[in-house]
């Protein structure tokens, strides 16, 4: 099993040919294992930073990821559009999940913190729990104390804001919270966070336990239904759902629960991960935004395939593109369906078909279905669409087929000369799937028009329909070559 992983989706034999064809290259052994190995991974496990606003929670995210990304503002609830990064400590990787930026007057505070700590509880493998340790426990840290150990998972405590020695007695008081060793942080200055992320890979398992949220190897295999709020998705749901409804597995606890659903279409079973629960009571649009947004990276976590509705009635927005974006950069398979076809003028249909060739250019791979939830319009092309998508998600080429591919594509388009050199692609192997995970080994730095191109072209020989692909390439490098001036 250990093989399998350093080895990406590469069996034995095709593992020690390609590395004998790396070190002819030139390359080094333990680079190139270590490529296959970054790129051959299957899901990360996640760990979710939850807490109380104005605790620090974007600034220890910051921390965690090594960059700033995650938008840190003195104000409590500044809404911003990603909510998961990726991250590496001490050389194991896992995903980050940022549930700062609540506005908390929403529904009042004990309500904004629920609905982190809810989010953390639906998708993460661990959670950072952060207080801040100068104002110390408070009634709301209490709260979710009482959530994180109702769902029972690993809990690491962040006691934060403990800036040298004279903190130390405050992040200790937090033993109180009876969630084990408070860990004294600093995220502003750093200081006690790679102590705080050592407790937090013990926590983390190496792998998610099962591969998608919960489903069994075998099982049924999961749909996210994911759009913008009031595009149909709960129509879509229930016109599914009507006939051959399996079984509704609502999960016990708040109404806020999601409810999967078991349904039965085209002789398959689908579960189908609903995201239509958001809140009717939030007035302010900035905290729905935001809450919409969570639960929408909460659904696609969990699922295999994201069917991404858009509501033809209305021009392509940026809360479409944003959504799309969320579910390409989880890798997940994608089938766009455009609801509402049958309210479509002969006007509207010419300007939407303009939308669609200019807004939708980065998931012009997916299938497409024009679909109704109301009339039911087309529902039975939206199996064979999902179906395609899968497939394309799961191929993968052999390493010989793959090289000899570059090979053709290399020789009849090579990259532009740049600075008197020509990089070229000397080889290269698809790591994982799930989605499709490909490394190249080059000469020399390929510029992104070229790995452009070179994807466009992968997708041209091999399919790859409706699955996002990840290219990640390594130089060779020169022997001696620090010694050069650049």
């Amino acid at each position: 099993m250990n093989d399998q992983h350093d080895h990406g989706a590469l069996g034995d034999a095709e593992y020690a040919e390609f590395m004998e064809l790396a070190a002819e290259e030139g390359f080094d052994v333990d680079d190139v294992e270590g490529a296959i190995a970054e790129a051959g991974h299957g899901p990360l496990p996640v760990l979710a930073v939850v807490g109380r606003p104005n605790v620090g929670k974007s600034t220890l995210v910051n921390r965690i990821i090594g960059r700033r990304e995650a938008v840190v503002e003195d104000k409590p609830g500044v809404t911003r559009d990603r909510v998961t990064y990726e991250a590496e400590w001490a050389g194991r990787r896992f995903k980050v999940v940022d549930t700062g930026g609540w506005e908390h007057d929403v529904l009042g505070i004990d309500a904004a913190v629920a609905a982190q700590a809810e989010y953390a509880i639906e998708t993460a493998d661990a959670v950072v729990f952060v207080v801040d340790a100068k104002v110390g426990a408070t009634d709301s840290d209490e709260a979710v104390v009482k959530l994180l150990r109702r769902a029972g998972k690993p809990v690491v405590l962040c006691a934060n804001k403990v800036d040298g020695q004279s903190g130390e007695s405050d992040a200790a008081s937090l033993w109180s919270l009876g969630l084990g060793q408070p860990h004294p942080v600093s995220s502003l200055h750093g200081r006690g966070t790679g102590d705080m992320l050592d407790a937090v890979l013990e926590a983390l398992p190496e792998a998610p336990e099962q591969t998608f949220g919960g489903a069994p190897v075998g099982g049924p295999r999961r749909i996210a239904l994911i759009g913008r709020p009031n595009v149909g998705k709960s129509s879509l749901l229930n016109k599914v759902a009507k006939e051959d409804r399996v079984v509704v597995n609502e999960l016990a606890g708040t109404t806020r629960d999601p409810v999967d659903e078991l349904i039965e279409l085209g002789g398959v079973t689908w579960k189908f991960v609903d995201t239509a629960g958001i809140r009717k009571k939030v007035h302010l649009q900035q905290g729905a935004d935001y809450y919409a947004s969570l639960r929408t990276a909460a659904a696609v976590e969990k699922a295999e395939v994201a069917v991404i509705l858009i509501d033809t009635t209305e021009t392509i927005s940026v809360q479409d593109q944003r959504i799309i974006t969320m579910a390409v950069e989880a890798g997940r398979a994608i089938v766009i369906a455009y609801n509402k076809w049958d309210e479509l003028d002969e006007e509207r249909r010419y300007y939407l078909e303009r939308e669609i060739e200019t807004e939708m250019q980065q998931v012009a791979w997916a299938p497409r279905v024009n679909v109704s939830a109301k009339t039911g319009r087309h529902m039975e092309k939206l199996v064979p669409a999902i179906e395609t998508a899968l497939a394309g998600w799961e191929t993968r080429v052999p390493t010989g087929r793959l090289n000899a591919f570059l090979g053709e594509v290399v020789a009849a388009h090579p990259h532009p000369i740049r600075g008197g050199k020509q990089p070229r692609i000397l080889f290269g192997t698809q790591a994982g799937s799930k989605p499709p995970r490909f490394v190249l080994f080059a000469s020399g730095f390929l510029e992104h028009g070229y790995r452009r191109f070179i994807e466009r072209r992968l997708r041209e020989e091999f399919g790859f329909e409706g699955t996002p692909i990840h290219i990640s390439v390594r130089v060779r490098e020169k022997r001696g070559a620090q010694y050069k001036k650049k």
